[in-house]
């Protein structure tokens, strides 16, 4: 097998790995760069041309992973396109956000590239995708007469998210997707197979970090923090992804408030958060491994933010919005933009956040430094409380390294993460196994596994 990574920056981004069996091409993701702008945040496609692809696989809805699919569909419009269930009843709705985005950012910011796709071609792709069960082993005849079996496995990363098993030859490949193995308040953890495999393709985004507290007690340190802002007269941002976190915090207020943990105080949502929550209700009702419902957001009172609404003008409330990095004219970005000049709030980050991005700086800032919202025209001092809560989505480096231990493989691929985070894997596995062969891509350079 050879194995392309066609994420051209390299680290995490566009993820989208090409691997190429003797009679059988398959691509895994097809995602957008988030710091990029314009075709640059693509994956590397024009690598493609003039090669037929048989295959193509979505892991999970996170726009670095499928924000490009329309995209790759239009150029092979006979693959089909397989994902989860649960994955394609939303990722439509993903694909129309990032589209009106792109709409907005060529309007105000003149990036003549965008739209990089429309309505119509998220419509068309549509007509590709396959939806699947996990667990069920399912088997691909290519035109060449190649044959491959693959099997779908939930990873726990957000719902629909999957690692999947491949079959080739007698040979066992499994591409991990990002994983979560600890069960939350909103979702089971990683079901994977068990036995050896022949190669693992492994993320390995938390590599460089390594977890100082429990999910559980880090969930108490921000219901204190909130408890703690708002009696002082302050408001709290949260800036969270639409699609998991802001569900699972969410389904974590609302189980706060019923045991006495968190009073009842206004709770403000972004309208993309509201509309997935539509769509997780709907799986819930099928599903067991996905644990919320609709009417949460009446039980706790929680309400899209009006358009005219400035965040700490009101009474004391929590502010559940999205972008999780504070990308530029999103919700989180103009809310905090309000609340960064009062010592009474607080702006808690619950996830990653690229030191590039307008979170990742704040993050950084000391009370008292002016912060730029550029494109709002506006500079604050930073008088706000400014948090960090470990609520990864991802695995913790050790569990992952232990997962891919047990597998006993002859190749292990370092995938979706900087480079310090894959040298700590590439350093553990050498240490474990110096005949297992350790892989680090370089982008868009083949390699053999």
């Amino acid at each position: 097998m050879q194995l392309t990574d066609l994420n051209a920056h390299g680290g995490i981004g566009a993820n989208c790995l090409l691997l190429q069996f003797e009679g059988l091409n398959i691509i895994i993701d097809a995602g957008i760069h988030p710091k990029k702008i314009g075709r640059e945040a693509l994956p590397r496609f024009e690598k493609l041309y003039g090669l037929h692809i048989d295959l193509i696989f979505v892991t999970h809805c996170h726009l670095d992973h499928l924000g490009a699919l329309p995209v790759i569909a239009k150029d092979h419009p006979n693959t089909p396109i397989i994902m989860s269930h649960d994955t394609a009843q939303f990722y439509r709705r993903m694909l129309q956000n990032s589209c009106n985005v792109m709409d907005r950012q060529r309007a105000e910011l003149g990036i003549a590239d965008y739209p990089l796709y429309s309505y119509g071609d998220i419509s068309a792709c549509s007509r590709q995708v396959i939806g699947l069960t996990p667990g069920q082993a399912r088997h691909f005849e290519a035109d060449s007469g190649d044959r491959i079996s693959f099997t779908l496995h939930p990873s726990g990363h957000i719902p629909g998210a999957m690692g999947i098993l491949f079959e080739y030859r007698h040979q066992r490949i499994f591409h991990s997707g990002d994983v979560l193995f600890e069960k939350t308040i909103l979702l089971d953890g990683a079901e994977f197979p068990q036995g050896d495999m022949d190669t693992v393709i492994l993320e390995t985004t938390r590599g460089s970090t390594e977890r100082a507290a429990s999910r559980e007690s880090e969930i108490e340190r921000l219901l204190r923090c909130i408890m703690d802002t708002v009696s002082h007269g302050g408001s709290i941002l949260i800036p969270v992804f639409a699609l998991g976190r802001m569900q699972e915090l969410l389904a974590v207020f609302h189980h706060a408030r019923s045991t006495g943990k968190l009073k009842e105080l206004p709770i403000y949502i972004s309208g993309l958060g509201i509309d997935l929550l539509n769509q997780f209700d709907r799986i819930s009702r099928k599903s067991p491994h996905v644990r919320i419902r609709r009417k949460i957001l009446r039980e706790l009172n929680a309400c899209k933010m009006p358009d005219k609404h400035r965040p700490g003008k009101d009474r004391p409330g929590i502010y559940l919005l999205s972008s999780g990095m504070m990308v530029e004219n999103t919700p989180s970005y103009k809310a905090a933009s309000t609340l960064l000049e009062s010592h009474q709030n607080t702006i808690a980050f619950v996830g990653y956040c690229d030191p590039d991005t307008p979170g990742g700086k704040i993050l950084k800032l000391h009370q008292g430094d002016k912060f730029l919202f550029k494109s709002l025209g506006k500079a604050v001092a930073a008088m706000a409380r400014i948090e960090k809560f470990d609520l990864s989505s991802h695995a913790d480096r050790e569990e992952l390294l232990e997962f891919a231990k047990a597998r006993n493989p002859r190749c292990v691929v370092l995938h979706h993460g900087d480079p310090d985070s894959r040298d700590w894997f590439k350093s553990r596995l050498t240490e474990w196994d110096p005949k297992c062969q350790i892989l680090d891509p370089v982008p868009l350079k083949a390699v053999t596994v």
